[in-house]
């Protein structure tokens, strides 16, 4: 297999770098002065190097010539000019470019220098206008209100509510607060109710920015706020604890007193994050403590507890659960119970959980189809086809599986439609779309999308299918795809599940013995078939494969002239990325959903999410501990089935697809093997 794997990426590199020479020599221009495109590359290097000189120039002799984008040039002159610009300045521009998408980028940071300067009636008369949602700004405009009217109830609630947030606020909410806090709008309790939250959600720093507004936080409090956050047991347990400041290392026996609201929140934090690590050991420790805490806080530390054990698989969790008898429990918490239920079949627990979150999260398609699973465990068959109906008419991974629950066919053909030439050229001709593609064109991949987002934002089905194709055929497949998506009635699967690089990915597909709507599915989620993406955590190509586990991979595959550089080569990156499916899929047993878990989290983790009887494929989905790699695997699974026959395979179901997942009493899932990890 090895030798077929470096034959294939041997042959498609030769003809993939044939076919590139023959784009460059077609593409390349004669040496001559600035044509539009450079003219408009040196404005952005001079915006960069904020010489506002030559971008006026450059500004100047685009908007003359009326190149397609020299309004951006002008926007960039703006942003460099807009600490000294006077207001007519900034709404003469506005006027002019009201209708681009960075006209609201614009607006808001010129309202942010108004709310500085107190200058609250030119504030006032354009944040009516305003549509972002800019904590920043609206700050700003909660301060101007509070100097106008007083902190009334109105203020005062809205304060609170961008008060209770688990994010870090800017410094310029920071007035706002100090105001509220001065006439008693926000409360002590305020300030320590977000203190937990932003503990419970691990923000640790901003833990500290907060403990800084109560009073009585002294400096032995952030000490021992350290000690809980590196080394919990210690606190718990008031053993020897080493907190690291600098280089320099402090070795102290030290525990928080219970008789403070500040050694109680340090207690509780301690115990949570213990619980991250090992349930078990917090549960031994928390017994020996927890008459210590009020009832309330008793509570909220076993719902703490359970929540942990719940992502850890613990079979105690619904015990835990039990323990925090319903107390407070937030969103997650209240999802992770389902998931416990779901793993121990508990479909009773399953229906009361999702009928106690609040109707918003209910109302998630994720709860509407496990809320009728649990009906239909209980009998309750036309209450659970209530929810089912209207769920299998939705276009996604839960909306198929309902669909599969009462009988009906994936799809309906009365809703597929394909545009015309004529309603692709009209959207073509719209000045929006083509700065989009001219922004694309010259790598400016951000703004491309924002002016694209910006363009259709009001567009119909028939239109936004038609942009659909127009990206298309530019081979601008993920913008393609996003708008293919956000159709309501009328649909173009073929647009929403493309097949480019056919020849590449069917030769790579046969030569690792893998299904090719599988790795169809996969690249989909991956990149969106854009051969640049490369992603925060350095994944490259269009299957987005981490550098460590293409070195190690191509090894395996005697690949000996491999290097990183080779990482966005076509046929480098496609063979190297079926091989892992294929290997991961060995290792996994056949099994394509573990194998795709192992895709994107590793294969040990993947074995570790196992039970140890065997279990609706699903279920193990759903109860998967990281939410990028739970939502990754519901989509490439659903992805797939939709590739199938558009590849020429029989149609199957969803749930056929998916499959059982072993226990781990099957011995050839007992050893986790770390390579490729």
């Amino acid at each position: 297999m090895f030798k077929q794997s470096i034959n294939f990426i041997r042959k498609y590199t030769a003809s993939y770098i044939g076919r590139m020479v023959f784009c460059a020599a077609f593409v390349s221009v004669p040496a001559q002065a600035m044509s539009d495109q450079e003219l408009f590359l040196h404005a952005r290097a001079a915006y960069t190097a904020k010489n506002e000189i030559a971008l006026a120039e450059d500004a100047a002799e685009l908007n003359q010539q009326e190149y397609l984008l020299a309004p951006y040039a002008e926007y960039w002159l703006m942003l460099l000019r807009l600490d000294k610009a006077d207001n007519n300045e900034v709404e003469s521009f506005l006027a002019r470019y009201g209708n681009f998408p960075f006209a609201e980028r614009l607006r808001g940071e010129w309202l942010k220098k108004l709310g500085k300067q107190q200058d609250w009636q030119p504030f006032f008369e354009h944040y009516a206008n305003y549509k972002r949602e800019d904590i920043a700004v609206q700050c700003y405009a909660l301060i101007g209100r509070n100097i106008a009217e007083g902190a009334g109830a109105d203020i005062a609630a809205k304060t609170r509510k961008l008060w209770m947030t688990t994010t870090d606020l800017p410094a310029s909410c920071n007035p706002l607060f100090d105001s509220m806090q001065e006439v008693g709008a926000l409360t002590s309790d305020d300030l320590w109710d977000r203190f937990r939250l932003v503990l419970k959600n691990g923000k640790f720093s901003v833990a500290k920015s907060i403990a800084g507004r109560i009073a009585n936080f002294n400096e032995n409090d952030l000490k021992l706020l350290d000690i809980a956050n590196q080394t919990p047991k210690a606190v718990l347990e008031d053993k020897a604890s080493i907190v690291k400041s600098g280089r320099k290392k402090t070795v102290s026996k030290i525990s928080a007193s219970f008789k403070s609201r500040a050694g109680i929140e340090i207690n509780l934090f301690a115990l949570d994050r213990l619980a991250r690590s090992d349930t078990s050991e917090t549960v031994e420790i928390f017994g020996r403590l927890q008459n210590k805490f009020t009832d309330s806080d008793r509570a909220f530390a076993w719902g703490r507890i359970a929540y942990h054990a719940a992502r850890q698989h613990d079979p105690k969790a619904l015990e835990y659960f039990a323990m925090a008898k319903n107390a407070g429990l937030d969103e997650e918490q209240l999802a992770w119970k389902v998931r416990a239920a779901l793993r121990a079949n508990a479909w009773d627990v399953v229906d009361a959980t999702i009928s106690q979150m609040q109707p918003e999260q209910q109302q998630q398609s994720t709860w509407r189809y496990w809320k009728a699973r649990a009906l239909n465990e209980k009998g309750l068959v036309a209450e659970a086809n209530k929810i089912l109906g209207p769920l299998s008419t939705e276009r996604h991974y839960y909306g198929w599986l309902a669909a599969e629950e009462i009988g009906s066919s994936i799809g309906n053909a009365e809703q597929e439609y394909k545009v015309s030439d004529l309603e692709v050229t009209a959207v073509a001709s719209q000045p929006a779309i083509k700065r989009a593609l001219a922004l694309q064109q010259l790598d400016m991949r951000w703004e491309a999308k924002a002016e694209w987002v910006w363009a259709t934002r009001n567009f119909d089905d028939k239109q936004l299918l038609a942009a659909a194709e127009y990206a298309m055929r530019h081979e601008w497949y993920d913008i393609a795809i996003a708008t293919a998506d956000n159709t309501r009635q009328l649909h173009d699967f073929d647009l929403r599940y493309p097949t480019p690089y056919r020849d590449l990915f069917r030769a790579a597909a046969q030569n690792e013995g893998v299904d090719e709507a599988w790795v169809y599915g996969l690249v989909r989620q991956e990149s969106r078939f854009m051969h640049y993406a490369k992603s925060g955590v350095g994944a490259a190509g269009l299957m987005q494969i981490m550098p460590a586990t293409a070195k190690w991979a191509a090894k395996r595959m005697g690949l000996d002239d491999y290097s990183g550089r080779r990482i966005h080569d076509l046929p480098t990156n496609v063979g190297i990325g079926t091989y892992y499916m294929g290997h991961t899929l060995e290792m996994m047993d056949g099994q394509a959903v573990m194998a795709t878990a192992a895709y994107n989290a590793g294969p040990s983790r993947a074995k570790r999410w196992l039970a140890g009887e065997p279990m609706e494929a699903a279920i193990y989905i759903e109860t998967i501990p990281f939410t990028e790699t739970r939502g990754y695997v519901q989509k490439v699974m659903a992805n797939a089935l939709m590739y199938a026959p558009r590849l020429g395979r029989p149609p199957a179901s969803l749930k056929s697809r998916l499959g059982v997942i072993p226990g781990t009493n099957k011995p050839e899932l007992a050893v986790v093997e770390e390579d490729g990890d």
